[in-house]
């Protein structure tokens, strides 16, 4: 235990020694304060009608109004509240359901590995984004329904991965030994691989929250986001519905888009941040 501790704590000191990762740590930082305090920093409820419609950005409204005259910036407060959650949980849940499938494939092998290789192609091999609409078609658009779209079409990449690291610890050669002296396959799995997949699993981690992100917002974008919840990609929604792109009211566009490109950049800086750690053949030495 003493010697993982310690392993740890010089894991953390050469992550934060990362330019990459501590750009990336200090914007996630940054983005998950604005969510968690948006009650306090928010001056209007989102979806409450307080100017004129169009209204440009001024003292009284940070980011202007919209086509309803609805706060642009406590829209956009809240939004990142929504979009961080639904990023999270699902990014969560995804690389979860990834990892047991992919260590599972890479130890049983056999039967079990080619049929959910084949199952894995097949689902690789579909357009997302039109198989997420056309199940949102069917049930009724909510943060929950949106989550589980994302875990279902997601989960195929980090699998596929995990298992070729698994496979790959597995020919090493203390792995032969601990087989040697009768070690179980459960006891492999817990003692020797999950601590050798989880670089591979953090780093899969970050990368699918930005995906979940990006892919939360091009849902609710094109209409198919919860109404009851605003995110960034519902404010672009409500904007390319009121003609703000052609009528030239750019406020209504700028702000989520900016916190839909500051957050998906602080999670990739993270993830480079990690592989160059994490990454022996990256790590600078």
């Amino acid at each position: 235990m003493a010697v993982v501790r310690r392993r740890g704590l010089e894991t953390l000191k050469l992550l934060f020694k990362s330019k990459a990762f501590l750009a990336g740590f200090s914007i996630i930082v940054l983005v998950s304060a604005v969510a968690i305090l948006a009650d306090h920093l928010a001056t209007y409820p989102p979806l409450e009608f307080v100017g004129r419609p169009f209204t440009p950005p001024s003292r009284r409204f940070y980011f202007g109004t919209d086509d309803m005259g609805r706060d642009i910036y406590s829209m956009t407060i809240y939004g990142t509240r929504v979009s961080l959650t639904v990023g999270i949980i699902a990014a969560a849940l995804t690389t979860a359901l990834g990892t047991a499938v992919g260590i599972t494939c890479g130890m049983l092998r056999g039967i079990v590995d080619a049929f959910t290789m084949r199952v894995i192609d097949f689902l690789l091999s579909l357009p997302y984004l039109a198989v997420a609409l056309a199940i949102v078609a069917f049930l009724k658009p909510s943060l929950w329904i949106m989550i589980l779209i994302i875990v279902i079409l997601s989960w195929v990449s980090t699998a596929k991965i995990v298992r070729a690291q698994t496979i790959v610890t597995l020919e090493y050669m203390f792995i032969e030994a601990a087989k040697a002296i009768g070690a179980s396959r459960l006891y492999i799995a817990l003692k020797h691989v999950i601590p050798n997949v989880i670089p591979v699993v953090l780093t899969s981690l970050t990368l699918n929250v930005r995906g979940a992100i990006l892919f939360e917002a091009s849902l609710s974008f094109l209409g198919f986001g919860d109404p009851e919840n605003i995110s960034w990609g519902t404010i672009l929604f409500f904007a390319r519905r009121s003609g703000a792109f052609t009528a030239g009211a750019w406020w209504n566009i700028v702000p989520p888009g900016l916190m839909i490109m500051i957050t998906v950049l602080g999670f990739t800086l993270v993830s480079v941040g990690l592989d160059e750690v994490l990454n022996p053949r990256l790590r600078k030495v």
